[in-house]
């Protein structure tokens, strides 16, 4: 009688969490540039460990966002912070408005 196998699954288990020269290597920018990015408020760390601090996953794709505004695109800091105001509260609405539709 044969043993049931179990399928294999492949596929890349990334960190839960990444520092911040971690989150730089990944991103392809300067630990310096993600401090002052951290510093104006436009990425915020998910925790702080003593003087570490620690970021989640989403914050890579926040970083891809700001990095494709910055370079693609030419838009300023201040400018970013606006449109990464704008797209949080869309996203937060479309989330409202997914709520609404399952109840009715």
């Amino acid at each position: 009688m044969r043993e049931p196998r179990l399928p294999i699954i492949l596929g890349r288990l990334e960190p839960e969490q990444f520092t911040l020269e971690d989150l730089a290597a990944r991103a392809g920018v300067h630990p310096a540039l993600l401090e002052s990015l951290i510093a104006y408020g436009l990425i915020e760390p998910t925790e702080r460990v003593g003087t570490q601090v620690l970021f989640g996953v989403d914050s890579m794709a926040r970083l891809r966002v700001i990095q494709r505004l910055r370079s693609d695109l030419g838009v300023n800091l201040a400018g970013i912070a606006v449109i990464l105001d704008l797209l949080d509260r869309l996203t937060a609405l479309q989330r409202e408005v997914a709520r609404w539709r399952e109840r009715a």
